[in-house]
């Protein structure tokens, strides 16, 4: 597996117009190995927020055919002609293989 993940630094009291606009449905969970899309907001009182978002694929090679697709590339030009919403800080992204994963082990019930 592969995920791709974007950590975003919004000001105070904006995670949720992040949280709305990657929650929408969308063509990517249409694509060939797409796994899943998990959006989570760190806990904070005070201050900026930040919103992770962790994209799953079946292979970095689904990915690559999502990052290289006309779908993608025509999303990106429509919202390169648009101004980054002020609120948004900074955007980080990395790229991981995921090398293991644990699952819970189900419970008999007594």
């Amino acid at each position: 597996m592969f995920v791709q993940l974007r950590k975003m630094t919004v000001t105070e009291g904006n995670s949720e117009q992040v949280v709305s606009r990657f929650s929408k449905a969308g063509i990517i969970e249409e694509q060939e190995g797409f796994v899943d899309l998990k959006i989570m907001v760190k806990k904070v009182r005070r201050g900026e927020e930040e919103v992770i978002i962790l994209i799953t694929w079946e292979s970095e090679d689904y990915w690559k055919q999502w990052e290289k697709s006309d779908a993608h590339i025509a999303g990106h030009k429509a919202k390169n002609n648009q101004t980054k919403p002020e609120f948004i800080i900074h955007t980080e992204v990395g790229k991981y293989e995921v090398k293991a994963v644990k699952k819970a082990v189900k419970r008999l019930e007594s």
